[in-house]
């Protein structure tokens, strides 16, 4: 089933707006206690569906992604 999302169960939502990352999500992403997750929302398909990535793991993409807007504009320019 590689490729396809993997279900980790339900988290209710609590007063405050606060949920608890199950477990076993937790482990699979590597998040300990006192890291810090970005929220994002889903694809615009399904405004209500959000993602929870690792703070690491984003600012890895934003480097990267970083790096290519850099050289996108280096070949716009140079042209």
């Amino acid at each position: 089933m590689s490729g396809f999302p993997k279900f980790f169960g339900k988290a209710p939502v609590g007063t405050k707006g606060q949920i608890v990352i199950p477990a076993e999500a937790r482990k699979a992403m590597n998040i300990k206690p006192g890291d810090s997750v970005i929220i994002v929302s889903g694809p615009p398909h399904n405004k209500r569906a959000i993602n929870i990535i690792p703070e690491d793991e984003f600012n890895k993409f934003l480097k990267l992604f970083e790096k290519h807007v850099t050289n996108m504009k280096k070949n716009v320019v140079s042209r």
